[in-house]
């Protein structure tokens, strides 16, 4: 067949031809990686939303620091004064995140494991809850749900998984497992009640997930009053300390915090993962996250997809809350949560509703928190800057536009981003 059409078209390959129109480029790979790195894909969108945060966070490092400022007073005198300081808390306050969160390179020289791990140790240990809680609210976002009670729900876990910690008395690997369960299942009640409530009666899921928040929240607080539950001598909130038998083991031996939970939230990614995209109930759970219609004309029941989903949503933010108290914090108080159920949120944005991507959304998050404490330790820079950098993150990830903005890049027209906002609109 001709390479040429008439009248000096351009060639359309064909099977027969032995090539496919893409390896028509004229610099073949290279080419098309150049064309992905211009395009707004949803990868590159999440690095430059990345990139876009560092860059707005290093003005305000700038704005903040004490030295720069009282340098620029006499910018025009010795303007390489003013940006030798801005370099300085600029570099210094990435490099504290960075070992704080990764590693330390001056912590080699010392031959201490304890040391040298510790920083990944404890982005381990911020990361393991947001990534369940993360593949918790990325699941019901898929079947079209905002499960924005991940809170709640690891309350209710905590409670379940603490109270069998500390009151049951079991052998040592049995009572991990049991204490797992009970806070699985606290999450799975608490989530799959507003499940049955949007399934049976149309409740939005929004409006009652966040109830539920507080009455999650006014629970844990009445049952730290209440002797059985609240530790003696009965003057504080707080619990009695969990067994040692049903605490996770550790990961990177016994002087860091880094436990199994880490495994079992790589487990939980892969499930996620598997359930999404192999399994027959994942195809239903897309089907009504996508078209309520064509799924209720195909003959799935939309009810029991909502209360499934929910359910199993439920239960990871379960086991977020079983790594909590069965992890780190053994005794249940009702600050538990720390936070994680709403970073959970911005975790699944980031992720862009993929269980990888909040996975890696989850290890950034949990590097950034962790890297927080040294940022205070070993600069002036504000710990509140890791707040300002996630907010900017989500900021740019929940506007594309903008990014394609200011980057000039192009629309690729990809279905993913549209897939998004349908989601988060239920």
């Amino acid at each position: 067949m001709s390479e040429q059409k008439a009248g000096g078209e351009p060639a359309v390959s064909t099977p027969e031809s032995g090539s496919s129109k893409v390896d028509q480029t004229p610099d073949g790979g290279a080419g098309r990686l150049r064309e992905i790195f211009r395009s707004d894909h949803p990868a590159i969108l999440t690095i430059l939303a990345i990139f876009a945060a560092v860059v707005i966070g290093s003005i305000l490092i700038i704005a903040s620091d004490q030295a720069t400022r009282t340098a620029a007073g006499y910018f025009t005198a010795a303007p390489m004064d003013t940006i030798s300081a801005a370099w300085h808390a600029v570099s210094g306050a990435y490099v504290a995140i960075f070992e704080g969160s990764i590693l330390n390179p001056s912590s080699l020289s010392s031959g201490n494991a304890t040391t040298i791990f510790g920083p990944i140790s404890e982005t381990i240990v911020s990361a393991t809850p947001l990534i369940f809680a993360g593949l918790s609210v990325t699941l019901a976002f898929r079947a079209g749900l905002f499960n924005i009670g991940a809170q709640g729900q690891i309350l209710l876990a905590a409670i379940f998984a603490g109270y069998v910690g500390f009151s049951w008395h079991l052998p040592v690997v049995l009572h991990v497992i049991v204490a797992v369960l009970a806070g699985i299942l606290g999450g799975a009640l608490w989530a799959g009640l507003a499940g049955v409530l949007k399934a049976k009666t149309g409740a939005h899921e929004v409006i009652t997930t966040i109830m539920l928040n507080y009455v999650a929240l006014g629970l844990i607080q009445y049952l730290l009053g209440v002797h059985g539950f609240q530790a003696k001598p009965y003057n504080q909130a707080i619990s009695p300390a969990v067994d040692h038998n049903a605490m996770y083991p550790h990961l990177l031996g016994s002087a860091l915090r880094a436990n199994v939970a880490f495994l079992v939230a790589i487990a939980a990614t892969v499930a996620v993962a598997w359930l999404l995209n192999r399994s027959t109930f994942g195809f239903r759970l897309r089907t009504v996250g996508a078209n309520q219609d064509a799924a209720r004309t195909a003959g799935i029941s939309i009810s029991s997809v909502y209360i499934v989903v929910m359910l199993i949503v439920g239960a990871l933010a379960g086991l977020a809350g079983s790594a909590q108290v069965l992890g780190t914090s053994p005794q249940v108080t009702s600050d538990i949560d720390a936070g994680v159920g709403f970073d959970a949120i911005t975790v699944s944005l980031l992720g862009r509703g993929s269980p990888i991507g909040t996975f890696w959304a989850g290890m950034l998050f949990g590097a950034l928190r962790a890297g927080s404490v040294q940022l205070l330790a070993s600069t002036n820079t504000p710990s509140d800057l890791v707040q300002v950098l996630q907010a900017l993150i989500v900021l740019f990830i929940a506007a594309p536009g903008l990014v394609r903005l200011i980057f000039r890049l192009r629309r690729s027209g990809g279905g993913q981003t549209a897939v998004v906002a349908k989601g988060w609109n239920g």
